[in-house]
């Protein structure tokens, strides 16, 4: 799932008033269990030493009992006994207010359907592999899972301010395509991420994106791609200080300061940034713009 917006009417037959409905794990096919191992298998090999270590320490979690597909009465006892949030199964994108109520309430949602295998390195809508494999590891970490209930808890304030399309940005940056400065560098922990085979290797190796420290307006000013991979990666020093910034932050002035800010493109770098490695695509255009003409 994602922060972006979204407008429904009523929940779709078959949901409960939450938008929630039963997983009904018994229904995968074995294809299903065997697309789930397959991306499993490859991702676990291929994060150590590029994802952080809190989602590393975090798989373990998905280690459950039965093959394939993680059953999530199973996952949700398990992730209960270590942050207190639950997994919860839902048709699809849920409207903004069911969204942020499911987080600030420590409660995760999750597509229960999973890619077809001609899918296994791309698809756009977010699939059980993507919210489970990608995010239920770092909701094993008491601080990033304080920081989701946070971020819900904020998105239920916001709801009365026409801001979300910003902080939808914030989500985006940080929860879904987010890096972080631990001893060794840089490492990953957005589920966009490290749910991704190629996002995996090209957000730390590739030279085109930027890699800019961690500001909060710097962050809700910047517009995002969802065709391809991301032209900048914003870095936060610890999950200490990502969910101290966005406690801390009184978010009614920052929106208002919003409504004048000018946006950036994925690929600028603005003034006052902390650039961590600069891509390429930013360097051309900066010379090409300090060449006479």
């Amino acid at each position: 799932m994602t922060a972006e917006t979204h407008v429904f009417e009523r929940p779709p037959e078959g949901a409960a008033e939450d938008w929630s409905i039963p997983q009904d794990w018994d229904a995968y096919t074995t294809e299903d269990h065997e697309t789930w191992d397959i991306l499993f298998k490859r991702q676990v090999q291929q994060l150590p030493g590029r994802a952080s270590q809190a989602f590393l320490d975090g798989i373990d979690v998905l280690n459950l009992s039965k093959p394939g597909i993680p059953d999530f009465i199973e996952l949700s006892e398990r992730l209960m006994d270590a942050t207190g949030w639950k997994v919860i199964a839902v048709p699809g994108l849920v409207p903004d207010d069911v969204f942020f109520d499911h987080l600030a309430n420590r409660r995760f949602v999750a597509g229960n359907f999973i890619r077809r295998r001609e899918q296994l390195d791309y698809l756009q809508e977010p699939d059980v592999f993507h919210d489970v494999f990608g995010h239920v590891p770092m909701l094993a970490n008491p601080v990033f899972a304080d920081y989701m209930a946070a971020y819900g808890r904020g998105g239920l304030r916001a709801l009365k301010y026409d801001s979300l399309d910003h902080l939808a940005r914030l989500y985006w940056y940080t929860v879904e395509f987010g890096l972080i400065e631990e001893a060794d560098g840089l490492r990953i922990y957005g589920s966009g991420i490290v749910s991704s085979h190629g996002e995996s290797v090209f957000s730390l190796d590739d030279p085109s994106p930027n890699r800019i420290g961690f500001d909060m307006k710097r962050v809700m000013q910047t517009n995002y791609r969802i065709d391809d991979f991301q032209q900048v990666y914003f870095v936060i020093p610890s999950y200490e200080e990502l969910l101290r910034v966005t406690v801390e932050t009184d978010f009614a002035p920052l929106y208002k300061e919003l409504e004048t800010s000018c946006d950036y493109a994925p690929d600028d770098i603005a003034e006052g940034d902390r650039v961590i490695t600069r891509g390429t695509q930013a360097y051309a255009r900066e010379r090409a713009a300090a060449s006479p003409a």
